[in-house]
């Protein structure tokens, strides 16, 4: 049969790249937003064309054959230089895609949103908001706004700026628990996030001796401050991220005992990458942002 036969389409591809990659119909459907028949159909049919089997069924289990984890490999380097390639002619055309955690998506950028589409009316600015690292290359992402230790090996990184860390809740749930001194907070719901300063250390801090009490573990920051907003408890609030509700007067502080975080947020880029005009830009603008 002719090469010209094979004429798959680029949609099937990657959802097939995907399910090997992942290791499931279910995990590539969850990743691509489709359903995991969807996820099958797609294979099946792509098996059909090729007349070769890329994945052993053994029920709902699936496992990747060895033509098929030769195809993936191949696909996942080709489906990476075009995702690249697409990124760099929208980089040229005004584009900037920016990714950060969703907390600071949230609570940070959101408010600000309105100031950089008036400063920068011309440029089609994409926020994409994950928890995890992002591959720049694969994922077409300009820059990431990243909060940890910093740097990064092979990526260019700049500090933004550091922040500290107090306990934070509404007018209404500090009158209602009655917090005057540090060690009311025994009495309080604390909330726990997954930042490396805790309740533990802020206690310390304050010199309570009391144990600290357990709460709810909540994992990002903006479900944390959300639930503070809506009077459920007390948490540790990061500076950055609760600014506009305490100019707001939505949260207060009702102690002015405070820790430095060990973490900073920095806007990363890859090290060996031309910067259009339409990305100096936005650099510029989140720089002046976290001033």
């Amino acid at each position: 049969m002719s090469l010209n036969h094979y004429k798959p389409s680029l949609r099937a591809l990657e959802v097939f790249e995907s399910a090997a990659r992942m290791g499931g119909f279910t995990s590539a459907g969850n990743e691509l937003g489709i359903t995991q028949s969807a996820v099958s159909r797609q294979v099946g049919d792509l098996e059909a064309m090729l007349d070769v089997k890329l994945f052993q069924r053994r029920g709902a289990h699936v496992t990747v054959t060895p033509t098929g984890m030769r195809l993936a490999e191949r696909l996942a380097v080709a489906l990476k230089d075009m995702r690249a390639a697409v990124s760099e002619a929208a980089r040229s055309d005004g584009m900037v895609t920016l990714s950060m955690l969703p907390s600071v998506a949230a609570k940070w950028f959101a408010p600000r949103l309105g100031r950089f589409v008036t400063a920068h009316p011309q440029i089609d600015l994409r926020v994409s908001a994950s928890r995890h690292l992002v591959d720049f290359g694969a994922e077409g992402v300009d820059a990431a706004i990243r909060y940890g230790r910093g740097p990064w090996p092979g990526l260019a990184a700049q500090k933004l700026a550091t922040e500290t860390v107090s306990p934070v809740c509404t007018p209404f749930y500090a009158e209602q628990v009655g917090l005057n001194e540090p060690a009311d907070l025994i009495q309080a719901t604390l909330l726990y996030g997954d930042i490396p300063e805790d309740w533990e250390a802020w206690f310390a801090v304050a010199g309570c001796t009391e144990n600290v009490p357990p709460g709810p573990r909540l994992g990002d920051d903006a479900a944390i401050l959300q639930a503070v907003l809506d009077h459920q408890g007390v948490a540790l609030g990061r500076s950055r991220l609760i600014e506009d509700d305490l100019a707001s007067g939505k949260l207060v502080t009702p102690f002015d005992i405070r820790l430095s975080a060990s973490h900073a947020y920095w806007l990363v880029q890859p090290e060996i990458v031309e910067k259009s005009d339409a990305m100096l830009r936005v650099e510029d603008w989140v720089k002046a942002e976290f001033d």
